[in-house]
């Protein structure tokens, strides 16, 4: 016995060996063949005695997919968050949707995981599990009760992984179920109570089965190491019912696994169907796997040619690069995802090396786009979290190369996972996608396995799933075992082409498979104006400078930004309640305007406020400016960990200073600065934020002359959010703070990894005593006349004011540069030149 079992074990790593380390070639077809059998099955309808219920007891499936996946331990490990987590698109999850318009449980099972899927078609929704079916109407009513299929469809026997799709081409159901082979049977009509059936045996395939309807054929592919990892199935002659119906059994040319052969060959999803040939079959190729030096997605083509079936090949695969993804949970074990709640811990699986059901083809007038998804690990800390990576692939006909047209990974809102998820195209090119979601390690609250959905209309930016979360059924229990789903399923409604219908296990007083069903639609034109702002007020108001501040506009979409105008002229907009000004006049009374903007143009009222500025304590000027145009204009990083960068970050001009950290260090300051002899001191700036975690802060600190103290504490997803601009402006008083000869700025960024970054620019300080620096010329713009302050007496200025052009003549000395300054500090114009007199225009 000792002998066998060491014989077998090099059989089995032998066999392994020569799967992964195959040529990557054009291969023909290794098995070539007919049907083993063929029976005719009537009609439900006329045999009531057949339709018994299925078998509801508790047990595990011991399908071969219960042997764990084997990776090559520290190959790829996890050393950051994934890419699209940590650059999230302001637009992903923005848009709602109407919630689903039918949820029902569609049948209840004691299977360890139950295997839910369904296919929908004119009237009916079919819905199935591991060992049994249910069909019910479009409004969720039970047409026939939870039936067994042996007897009902398939009289020959039968266990188990039972599957459905709808063929709407040739409006047909057509199921397989696994049993000393499997079985295929096809319906000679649309209605599955009435219509008869055509039950096919094939022999050979071993698990996992997974059908797909293509235009000369139907693909199914096995979870096998045998060298027949696809099977094609002659269409048209299974129709019509032939005894001889052909089988082509095909390898995958340089397929690597993780000991789980789960591709999938992509499913027509309407009734266009491509020209013959050309069925596409894709793989996730996981760089924690041996053999893979990158991570990427295969694709095979297979061409059959039923009239001489011998000349039928499957091409090389097509190796298209991704952006890298970690796809592997807990070295490849079932038990990964930690349940929410008290009692026992059960980590249950997330379904890890699998294209999950169904990977999915539509033909447009310009291209035909394939979609498809899988699970991935989107946190690098110890604890993990689920999250959905999805693809659209396109060609631009058939039979043409595909390329990569978009990519992204989908997370639940709250740091929840996101997993066992399934995706489709309705006609208009909107996806739509169901998903299980659960409390992940950071949850605040407990939410049981549930089922949500979420969705991208056609045109939204790429790589984006922009719909809101979306609750379709929760969960009311933990999954009592390690083994969960298998699957999912959605399919579209052939009625409308719009409708999405998609099935997913859950707890709901025992193990369920709850369906939903929902559109992902744009909306009609937004015709209603936000409500008009309320509470608008002006504080820290300072003799050049005011903080606005107002309560929200509500909107029946949604609020897009808010205007501001100031005595008429606008000023800028904002998405927050909160806007500084600068660059006012002492002494002068302001009327302020806010308005709220929708993203459809929709303008609300105007909320109306008025204040007048200081007097001020001397020249009320500037200090210091600095916008690092040139140098880092004597700040000092005082962490080793800032850079001065040309970015479109930068705030004005072209160079900013970025700050990154993870190790609370990071910070730049400035030179000494000399503010004695003022009562008030403004410090505005500006600042942009990159891949910055929410409650991850920037600090913005004051310098006495012996200690630093914060002034200035912001938080992102509170006070800034990412990939956008913020601002704002300090006010300090010599009553709290002192004013001394050597004061200093600093910045400083406290985040939590090297990729989440802060840049700050255009840093202005202004006193209320400030002396004007010598030759330095400001100017302050009204109405197009400019009035110019002449501190130099070796420079005449003239006409002065002016509104058109500007003599300069310079008295005595020479000078390198001329730089024109707003009063607000930024830079208007430098001039070089070595002549005495000069004009600008």
């Amino acid at each position: 016995m000792k002998n066998n079992f060491f014989y077998l074990s090099l059989l089995v790593i032998s066999l392994s060996f020569s799967t992964n380390a195959q040529e990557n070639k054009e291969m023909k077809a290794n098995f070539v063949g007919t049907v083993s059998s063929v029976e005719y099955v009537t009609s439900m309808a006329s045999r009531p005695q057949d339709l018994i219920p299925s078998n509801n007891t508790v047990k595990e499936a011991k399908d071969k997919r219960s042997m764990d996946n084997q990776i090559v331990t520290g190959k790829d490990p996890q050393t950051q968050d994934d890419f699209y987590v940590r650059n999230r698109h302001e637009m992903e999850q923005s848009i709602r949707m109407a919630p689903p318009s039918v949820v029902f449980d569609g049948y209840a099972s004691g299977s360890q995981p139950t295997d839910p899927s369904l296919a929908i078609g004119p009237n009916h929704v079919f819905v199935v599990f591991n060992t049994g079916f249910a069909i019910y109407d479009k409004s969720g009513n039970q047409l026939q009760g939870q039936t067994a299929p042996n007897p009902a469809i398939f009289p020959s026997g039968g266990c188990c992984d039972l599957t459905v799709s709808y063929d709407n081409a040739a409006d047909r159901w057509v199921l397989t179920f696994l049993g000393n082979g499997a079985q295929i049977a096809v319906s000679d009509g649309p209605n599955p109570l009435t219509a008869g059936w055509y039950v096919y045996n094939i022999a050979s395939i071993n698990d996992y089965q997974k059908l797909s309807v293509w235009s000369d054929g139907y693909y199914i592919t096995d979870n096998t190491g045998s060298s027949n990892k696809v099977w094609a199935l002659e269409r048209a002659a299974m129709l019509n019912g032939s005894p001889s119906a052909q089988i082509l059994g095909f390898n995958l040319p340089g397929i690597a696994t993780s000991g789980f052969y789960s591709p999938q060959a992509l499913n027509i999803t309407d009734n266009n169907t491509p020209a013959a040939g050309g069925a596409t079959i894709v793989y996730m190729q996981d760089d924690a796997w041996s053999g893979v030096s990158n991570d990427h997605i295969k694709l095979w083509t297979i061409d059959v040619d039923w009239n001489n079936p011998g000349n039928s090949t499957v091409s090389a695969a097509q190796e298209i690069p991704t952006t890298p993804f970690i796809g592997v949970f807990d070295n490849g074990s079932f038990s990964n995802l930690k349940q929410p709640g008290s009692g026992r811990p059960i980590r249950i699986d997330a379904l890890q090396a699998t294209i999950m059901n169904q990977a999915q083809f539509r033909k447009f007038a310009t291209h035909n786009s394939a979609v498809f998804n899988f699970v991935v690990d989107t946190d690098a800390s110890n604890d993990k979290v689920a999250g959905v990576r999805w693809y659209e692939f396109r060609q631009s006909g058939d039979n043409q190369p595909w390329s990569l047209y978009q990519e992204g990974t989908y997370t639940a809102p709250n740091g929840r996972h996101a997993w066992n998820a399934s995706l489709a195209m309705d006609g208009q090119g909107n996806i739509g996608m169901g998903y299980t979601s659960m409390s992940g390690p950071n949850t605040s609250s407990t939410v049981y396995v549930s089922s949500y959905f979420t969705g991208r209309l056609n045109g939204d930016p790429l790589n984006t799933m922009t719909v809101s979360e979306e609750l379709i059924a929760n969960g009311n229990a933990k999954i009592p075992g390690t083994r969960y789903g298998d699957y999912s399923k959605i399919d579209v409604d052939p009625t409308d082409d719009q409708t999405f219908w998609f099935i997913n296990e859950y707890m709901n007083n025992g193990r369920k498979g709850v369906v939903g069903a929902f559109q992902v639609q744009a909306g009609p034109p937004d015709t209603e104006a936000p409500t008009t702002p309320t509470n608008l007020t002006a504080t820290n108001i300072t003799s050049s400078g005011a903080t606005l501040n107002w309560t929200a506009s509500t909107d029946n979409v949604g609020v897009a930004s808010y205007n501001l105008s100031v005595d008429g002229n606008s000023v800028g907009n904002t998405a927050n309640t909160t806007f500084n000004l600068a660059g006012l006049d002492p002494l002068t009374t302001y009327n302020v305007t806010v308005n709220a903007q929708d993203a459809a143009g929709n303008i609300s009222g105007n909320a109306a406020t008025s204040f007048t500025t200081l007097e001020g304590g001397g020249n009320n000027g500037e200090i210091a400016a600095y916008y690092f145009e040139t140098g880092f204009d004597g700040w000092t990083d005082g962490g080793n960990d800032c850079a001065r960068q040309a970015t479109s970050n930068s705030f004005e001009g072209t160079y900013s200073i970025r700050l990154r950290d993870n190790s609370s260090s990071s910070n730049a300051f400035s030179p000494d600065i000399d503010l004695s002899g003022n009562t008030q001191v403004s410090i505005e700036f500006h600042t942009y934020a990159k891949s910055m975690e929410n409650g991850e802060n920037f600090f913005v600190e004051f310098y006495d002359g012996s200690t630093y103290e914060i002034i200035g504490d912001y938080a992102s997803g509170a006070e800034f959010n990412n990939n956008e601009f913020f601002d704002d402006i300090i006010v300090l008083d010599a009553a709290n703070y002192n004013f001394t000869t050597n004061n200093r700025i600093r910045f400083r960024c406290d985040a939590s990894a090297n990729n989440d970054q802060i840049w700050f620019d255009q840093v202005i300080i202004t006193g209320d005593n400030a002396a004007v620096p010598s030759n330095v010329v400001t100017t302050r713009n009204t109405s197009n006349v400019v009035s110019f302050a002449q501190n130099a007496d070796n420079i005449k200025l003239y006409p002065n004011p002016a509104n058109s052009r500007l003599n300069i003549d310079i008295l005595e000395g020479s000078y390198d540069q001329i730089m024109i300054i707003s009063s607000t500090g930024q830079l208007v114009k430098t001039i070089s030149s070595e002549e005495s007199s000069m004009s600008i225009d």
